[in-house]
């Protein structure tokens, strides 16, 4: 069956997620139509393929465990110069995020993996581009703010054409809800093709 490319995290959801989406594409990031806004619970990850309804049954269990929680968006930030990204940072919901990603990770699950970096839950709006270009995210959403209720997290699966595709959604309490996973820049995550 071989591996598959696997990540876990929070959507942003409309209209926020579009709007930072169009920002992160305004400022020259190559990768802003393949990756839908949001926060990470689980960086890009290989797995082998046979492992998916493990890892969908622990991310099940995660979930039912789990209960909605706020979020709230605020500014930016940046961690140059260790990695080139520049952020808007979660000032609301950080510490459920963290409680989330360590059960994601956790040594009994089948996502069991070390972190490059401490875990920072945040929305990345540009990562890897030229330092002018890095400067203007910085300062062009400094002012930035959103707010909203996270009521799940999802699964999703980088193709081959490093575009980030959802898997699945998986609601708090286990119940249904509203997805939190948007559409965004005119075509929805669930398509083939997620170039406009």
């Amino acid at each position: 069956m071989g591996t598959v490319t696997l990540g876990v995290s929070i959507a942003v959801p409309e209209p926020y997620g579009s709007l930072l989406q169009e920002r992160r594409a305004s400022f020259g990031d190559p990768a802003a139509y393949g990756i839908p806004t949001h926060v990470t619970l689980l960086p890009p990850t290989e797995a082998e393929a046979a492992v998916l309804p493990a890892v969908e049954a622990h991310l099940a269990q995660i979930a039912t465990a789990g209960r909605p929680f706020p979020m709230r968006l605020s500014g930016t930030g940046t961690f140059r110069p260790l990695s080139p990204v520049v952020f808007v940072q979660v000032v609301e919901g950080a510490s459920a995020c963290s409680w989330l990603q360590k059960r994601v990770r956790e040594p009994s699950g089948p996502l069991v993996r070390e972190l490059q970096f401490p875990y920072h839950p945040h929305v990345t709006v540009a990562h890897g581009i030229a330092e002018e270009a890095m400067d203007r995210a910085y300062e062009e959403l400094s002012s930035y703010e959103a707010a909203w209720t996270c009521g799940s997290f999802a699964l999703y699966e980088q193709g081959t054409d490093a575009v980030w595709r959802k898997i699945r959604e998986f609601p708090f309490g286990g119940g249904g809800g509203a997805p939190a996973v948007p559409v965004q820049g005119g075509w929805s995550v669930d398509q083939p093709s997620l170039q406009p």
